[in-house]
């Protein structure tokens, strides 16, 4: 995430927003918002189009985990 947010000139966080936002089953994710930055970031990752290949690179680190105790 780090080396997309430097090569796009973005804080993390619209990264990793425009991310979670790219996928269909998320249609209203919970942020919290304490600094107006935070909104900004929110804001801009909604107008952030990741590429297939940068939505590749994030996903590669992905490691899904098994629920416990079910």
């Amino acid at each position: 995430m780090a080396a997309i947010a430097t090569e796009r000139g973005v804080p993390r966080a619209q990264v990793a927003l425009a991310w979670l936002l790219h996928h269909a089953a998320v249609t209203a994710p919970i942020i919290g918002l304490t600094k107006e930055r935070h909104l900004n970031d929110a804001l801009a990752a909604a107008e952030l189009t990741l590429s297939d290949d940068e939505v590749g690179r994030l996903e590669e680190a992905l490691h899904p985990a098994c629920p416990e105790g079910y």
